[in-house]
């Protein structure tokens, strides 16, 4: 396996992300390419072509679809990742959490199923890394 697959995926950033920053609020249906990162709150869902972020102070009702996602925030919905969902230790989410492969750091709260669609035996991982 080379370095880049065992790196996470907000340290393999693609570029410049779309941000929406504390004190805004979307309702309504959010959708694009590329990389968007969520410290305020959303009502309603996504359809996106890159990485969703919801930082610790993110709030997210409604449904999340993109290619990888990162919740560090609280989410009341479905996640549905085509790649990797990480799960970071601030994280609260109640739905179902479903991608090819999800990743939930100790401390995170799960109220919901978690489906995998990738590989079928687990891969356990703990955080040698102390927040930048």
């Amino acid at each position: 396996m080379s370095d880049s697959q065992l790196r996470r995926l907000r340290d393999r950033s693609r570029g410049p992300a779309t941000l929406i920053n504390d004190g805004c609020k979307i309702t309504g249906l959010l959708s694009g390419r590329g990389d968007f990162q969520v410290s305020g709150e959303i009502d309603g869902d996504c359809d996106v072509e890159g990485t969703v972020t919801l930082a610790k102070d993110g709030f997210w009702s409604g449904t999340i679809k993109a290619d990888h996602v990162i919740v560090a925030g609280h989410v009341e919905g479905d996640i549905a990742a085509v790649g990797s969902v990480e799960i970071m230790d601030t994280a609260r989410i109640t739905g179902t959490v479903a991608g090819e492969a999800i990743a939930v750091a100790e401390g995170a709260v799960v109220e919901g199923q978690m489906k995998t669609t990738g590989q079928s035996d687990p891969t356990q991982f703990s955080e040698k890394r102390g927040e930048n």
